[in-house]
Order: C-alpha cells, then sequence, then structure tokens
C-alpha cells in the first residue's frame, strides 16, 4: 500500500496539492529543465494530483484534479501500486487528510532559522498533534530530519 508522506521524501512517484501551492509551483516548477539534483525535472515527470473546488486549468504535465469526493479518491489513490505520494505545503490539505487518517508520516525539516509567521499544519485544540517519532537525524548544514506518524 502507498503512503501519504508530508513535507520531504526521496522514495515517492507521486505529488499531491491543494489548489494554492499547485498554482505557485506549477508555472516556475514547470519551466525548470536540468536543474542542479534533477529535482526540477523528476517533479516534472511524475503524477500530480491536485484537489480543488474552485474550477482549475491541469497544465503542468501529468496532473490530474480532484474536485468531488477527494477523501475516497485519495483512499483509492493510495491502495494503487507504486511508491509513496508526497505533499509539500498545502496545510488545509493535510489538515483535511489528517482528519479522515489518511496521511502517515510527517517528515519535518528544522532548519537553523528563526522566522516570523506562517500558515500552521496543527492548528490550536483539533486533536491532531498527537505523533509518534519515528526517526530523527541530523543532516548537512544544521538541518534535522524529524520523521513523524500518527499515534494511534
Amino acid at each position: 500500500m502507498r503512503k501519504i508522506i508530508v513535507s520531504e521524501a526521496v522514495s515517492v512517484d507521486g505529488m499531491l496539492f491543494g489548489r494554492t501551492t499547485y498554482e505557485l509551483q506549477a508555472p516556475y516548477i514547470s519551466s525548470l529543465r536540468n536543474n542542479e539534483y534533477g529535482i526540477a525535472d523528476r517533479m516534472n515527470s511524475m503524477p500530480k494530483y491536485v484537489v480543488s473546488s474552485r474550477p482549475l486549468k491541469a497544465e503542468w504535465n501529468n496532473s490530474t484534479i480532484f474536485k468531488e469526493n477527494v477523501v475516497e479518491e485519495i483512499a483509492n489513490l493510495k491502495q494503487q501500486p507504486g511508491q509513496d505520494i508526497l505533499i509539500m505545503g498545502s496545510a488545509t490539505l493535510v489538515e483535511s487528510l489528517a482528519q479522515a487518517g489518511l496521511i502517515d508520516e510527517y517528515k519535518i525539516m528544522v532548519y537553523p532559522a528563526i522566522v516570523g509567521s506562517g500558515k500552521r499544519f496543527f492548528k490550536n485544540g483539533n486533536g491532531m498533534t498527537k505523533l509518534k517519532l519515528v526517526e530523527s537525524k541530523p543532516l548537512s548544514l544544521g538541518v534535522v530530519l524529524l520523521c513523524y506518524a500518527p499515534a494511534k
């Protein structure tokens, strides 16, 4: 069975986006070729699944839009053969899928910098912060990768 992973992952063959993140990333990433480490080439070639209740053109290569029955569509997607599916950003989508029990892992990279504000993945009091630490791994430049799974 495929897993839905939030944030960073190497072993994925599909990406899942909310509309806003898709609209921000699609024009930029789709225009890149032969970038350092081949990340853009890989993202451009893999299937992309977009959740949007608003009209949206799937102009990025290999994009499919889910408009209705999103939880059911993503649950079915998880049952298909293949590697894991990555969600980068898309906080509203992550919250919805977490409430439906469809998130399998959260891979959070902690960078040695303090920044202002941003949208939270875990809103106060929603009960979605019950996670179990699966792995922690220091990376280069002081970055730490934390891997969590939903606590059962």
